[in-house]
């Protein structure tokens, strides 16, 4: 089967808008991190790309697959918030004490919900929270672990494995692309939009009590953009001395939303210098422009053997541009490509074809799905459409 383009003159009324004056360059961004990508979601355009694909350790960002196979669970019905997890005293043992890194502080034998236990990990990146939560869902954490995996490939992300429920270093048995843990954020933001933002953005936690006096134990977040950019509210930082400080972050101005992801930077404040000037470039050196509403036609494909002859491409979601500020560039290319003809039958809100946007500075493509249903023809109307074939009337 061979890809179609629709060429750019079904969209005659956008290329109008598209200015004739030279390409503007795309906003310059000089950062130390090792790593570092943005993303635009309201247009699918990344604007920023250093070493994307570079494999690399997560440290804790690597709880972000942790929380979103909970997250998963739970929306499922398969996994209570009100659950009650006990501590192993095994599990107290190896994730207690300064060598064991963040920590909710829990207690032996402790009875903890799950929702308890994901404020732990999210807010205070708690190892030992991590790990009691991987072994009250799979009974161990490797059964966990095979959980993460599968989930992983299931959301695509193509170069990326889990060894641990918590990102503890494990000799290069997990690793991750900054292109992978932007998908996964993506994933917890549009696919558990409730959960996402009642444990994300928390400012603080209170857990577990001071030895001596007491005390309760409240530990910030470590968030390095919360409350100091506009909109931010996720989402997971990390630290080990293999992999520098990182920080896989979101935040959303005006309907639109970005993601980040750094790594490799060299001290706690670093991160939080680089990741609060990374996201405001990413909104203030950026416009975005609409294209399409959610659910508008944008064009149509062709289908074979169905019972229609074709079926309209409409937006899954909201479509806009996304274009240096200030300057005057839009639409160079519009297109939509498919594998085609689409062979019938084709379900509603299918996702069958691509719209692939150029501008001047980058070019995004945004899925589209059948607006229709489409069933298989019966037998006479394929008995008819193979006669139009053979007399060139199809």
């Amino acid at each position: 089967m061979r890809a179609h383009l629709l060429s750019t003159a079904v969209l005659p009324f956008l290329l109008a808008s598209a200015a004739p004056a030279a390409a503007p360059a795309a906003p310059p961004f000089d950062t130390p991190a090792r790593v570092a990508f943005l993303i635009d979601l309201s247009s699918g355009a990344v604007l920023l790309d250093k070493g994307a694909d570079v494999r690399m350790p997560p440290a804790s960002m690597a709880k972000m697959m942790t929380t979103d196979v909970a997250f998963e669970l739970i929306d499922k019905g398969e996994l209570p918030l009100n659950k009650m997890c006990t501590v192993r005293p095994e599990t107290w043992a190896k994730w207690h004490g300064p060598q064991a890194g963040s920590t909710m502080f829990l207690s032996p034998n402790e009875q903890v919900s799950v929702e308890n236990l994901l404020h732990g990990i999210v807010t205070l990146s708690g190892n030992d929270a991590s790990v009691v939560l991987a072994e009250c869902i799979a009974g161990t954490e490797p059964a966990f672990v095979n959980q993460m995996n599968d989930w992983a490939g299931r959301l695509g992300l193509k170069n990326s494995h889990f060894g641990t429920a918590n990102g503890w270093p494990d000799n290069g048995v997990t690793y991750v692309t900054a292109r992978d843990l932007a998908t996964l954020a993506r994933a917890e933001i549009e696919h558990h939009p409730k959960l996402y933002k009642q444990f994300y953005a928390q400012p603080s936690f209170t857990w577990g009590k001071t030895l001596g006096s007491g005390a309760d134990i409240k530990q910030d977040n470590r968030n390095p953009i919360l409350g100091k950019v506009a909109g931010a509210d996720g989402l997971k930082t990390g630290h080990t001395e293999e992999a520098g400080y990182g920080f896989t972050g979101s935040a959303e101005q005006n309907g639109r939303r970005l993601i980040m992801v750094v790594a490799g930077l060299n001290s706690f404040n670093q991160r939080i210098e680089e990741s609060v000037r990374l996201m405001q470039w990413g909104f203030n050196a950026w416009q975005s422009k609409p294209l399409f509403d959610k659910g508008a036609n944008v064009g149509d494909a062709q289908v074979q053997l169905g019972s229609a002859a074709s079926v309209p491409l409409v937006a899954e979601n909201k479509i806009a541009l996304t274009l240096p500020a200030g300057l005057g560039g839009g639409v160079k290319n519009m297109k939509i490509r498919y594998n085609g003809p689409l062979v019938a039958p084709i379900a509603k809100g299918a996702h069958v074809a691509d719209l692939v946007v150029t501008t001047d500075t980058s070019t995004a493509s945004v899925p589209l799905v059948a607006g229709d249903e489409v069933g298989r023809a019966g037998f006479f109307g394929r008995l008819w459409l193979g006669f139009k074939q053979l007399v060139g009337m199809a």
